[in-house]
């Protein structure tokens, strides 16, 4: 998820230094509580979708369907048909559920509503519907640690020492000593307060879908004035969040609390989802201020939560564990985390501008799992940015990274516009150049209002429609291997053995007890001698022979 690296200083309000203001609007009710049953239900999925390939969808920045200029889940559906062309088996929605940023999602405001920008439940409904006739899965984002504090239960549990709602949360008295996370302190004063969000309006019924007007839900703290240097250390009530003040941190230790997640889990999986993205789960109980990253029990309560969604049929669970990706995806955790990694090393072995990254990538599946999510970028820039702008514009980089990708072990997740070459929006900054809308046209082809963000500069060329006219574009590159993966048993449930390297040329073979083939990639800017031992199943334009061009790649069945 986002990692908010802002200075507290020139952002965050300081209305009281030793209580929070006094309210001036009723408490808005707690909407997302309350006991639900798992009612498991069936769905026709093919066996083995989970395998992928996925796609990493920010439903903000898909489809535009009512002119708004923001994507919602009707837009969505209304392109399901270029995923299914593309041969995606499974889509990931970054959060869909009702937040209190209006952008990513990350803060969550309710846990059992749709964000008003994006539609109503109904849509929501209609989207799983669509998806399973075209056999894709859908699974979304689900943030754990932490909620928006704009979220009624926080609302309600800083209202009052004695509010039912109070232990959900952390709470000092004072700034307790040797905290620092990410170079700050995570433990914030309640003096700190929200103008907005007991004015914040309330969730919109079910079938209206933006109520217009009215004060935002938003309380990000860039909107405030003030300087963190005006309280006096120790001063007051503080409250535990580990990224930043506007997320306090549940507190998951209180069985109330965990088991609220568990009743939410339930609320999507009756309604057909098919499994999770767990955000942020290293991060779920801090034991100090010296041991909060990855304690033993944030893996054992995640693994109460994967017990949950896998007590549905054919459900999927991946983590978000940047640090120890590996533990996490061990059965005994959460059975499934991205590689992170690895995304570092192909794109370096790419741009050939690290002389370890050809080994780097050979290695990398030598000692972790196979089944571990794979990726080149995704909504965070801390994986990188969008692929167009790392190697430059040179599709023949591109497609190796492509090929690489799909053609390595691991299940792997395309991140939306990555098939089409869609460029960043460079000239914004932290995450937005990697979150713009999507080029569907020469124009944009987004929305028909004004777009939430500018269209990529290199829309003109790099669009789905000019992309899927084209049979040598990247789209077609990447369906081409997509369909290669799906139908070689090798590359998506094989081994990975035979690993060489010589100089920049990556060889490895990946099997079945009854077939094996060997991939061979070419990182080099010249071709590479790589003589042809089997028969041939895929290579790129001008490798058939016995040498492999420049940025090359070859699979051959032995």
């Amino acid at each position: 998820m986002k990692r908010f690296a802002f200075s507290l200083a020139p952002t965050l309000a300081l209305l009281a230094l030793l209580a929070p203001a006094a309210h001036t609007a009723p408490l808005p009710p707690v909407r997302d509580v309350g006991p639900v049953a798992a009612k498991p239900v069936k769905n026709s999925l093919p066996e083995g979708w989970q395998r992928g390939p996925f796609m990493e969808i920010f439903v903000r920045a898909y489809q535009d369907s009512d002119g708004d200029g923001h994507g919602d889940l009707r837009g969505l559906i209304q392109r399901l048909d270029h995923l299914k062309e593309l041969g995606v088996t499974g889509i990931w929605l970054m959060p869909v559920q009702q937040s209190q940023d209006r952008d990513h999602g990350y803060a969550t405001r309710d846990y059992r509503a749709i964000e008003r920008d994006y539609g109503t439940l109904a849509d929501f409904d209609a989207l799983l519907k669509a998806a399973h006739a075209r056999g894709i899965g859908v699974i979304i984002d689900y943030v754990v640690n932490h909620g928006a504090w704009t979220h009624p239960t926080f609302l309600h549990a800083k209202s009052s020492p004695k509010s039912r709602y109070r232990d959900w949360y952390l709470w000092a008295e004072g700034q307790p000593p040797g905290w620092s996370i990410w170079d700050k302190h995570p433990w914030y004063p309640l003096a700190y307060e929200c103008p907005q969000a007991q004015a914040a309006p309330e969730p919109p019924p079910e079938g209206v879908k933006k109520p217009r007007g009215g004060p935002s839900a938003s309380c990000a703290p860039w909107t405030f004035k003030g300087e963190l240097k005006d309280l006096p250390k120790g001063a007051g009530t503080h409250y535990y969040g580990t990224f930043g003040p506007h997320m306090p941190d549940f507190n998951l230790r209180r069985a109330e609390v965990f088991d609220w997640h568990l009743d939410n889990l339930r609320f999507w999986l009756n309604r057909g989802l098919n499994g999770f993205r767990l955000d942020a789960v290293p991060h779920l109980v801090e034991t100090s201020a010296k041991d909060w990253n990855d304690q033993p029990i944030s893996r054992r309560l995640t693994r109460r939560l994967v017990d949950q969604i896998e007590a549905y049929p054919r459900t999927y669970t991946v983590c978000e564990a940047t640090a120890e990706p590996v533990a996490w995806a061990s059965p005994e955790v959460c059975g499934s985390a991205f590689a992170f990694g690895l995304e570092g090393a192909v794109m370096d072995a790419v741009k050939g501008e690290k002389r370890d990254a050809v080994q780097r990538v050979a290695d990398f599946f030598k000692t972790r799992p196979l089944h571990m999510a794979t990726m080149l970028a995704n909504h965070d820039i801390f994986a990188g940015h969008r692929i167009w702008d790392q190697v430059k514009g040179d599709e023949a980089r591109y497609r190796l990274a492509a090929a690489s990708l799909l053609l390595l072990p691991g299940t792997p997740f395309l991140y939306y516009g990555e098939e089409i070459g869609q460029g960043g929006l460079t000239q914004l900054k932290g995450d937005f150049p990697i979150r713009g809308p999507m080029s569907w046209t020469a124009a944009g082809g987004f929305s028909r209002g004004t777009p939430f963000r500018p269209v990529s500069p290199n829309a003109a060329t790099h669009n789905a429609d000019a992309q899927r006219a084209h049979p040598g574009s990247l789209f077609h590159h990447y369906r081409q291997l997509i369909a290669l993966r799906k139908a070689q048993p090798a590359l998506h449930a094989g081994s990975y053995d035979n690993v060489q390297v010589q100089g920049s040329l990556l060889r490895f073979e990946r099997a079945t007890a009854t077939q094996r083939l060997r991939v061979t990639l070419n990182y080099a800017t010249e071709p590479a001698t790589a003589p042809r031992q089997g028969r041939l199943l895929w290579v790129t334009p001008g490798g058939e022979g016995e040498h492999l061009p420049a940025w090359g790649a070859r699979v051959e069945q032995l």
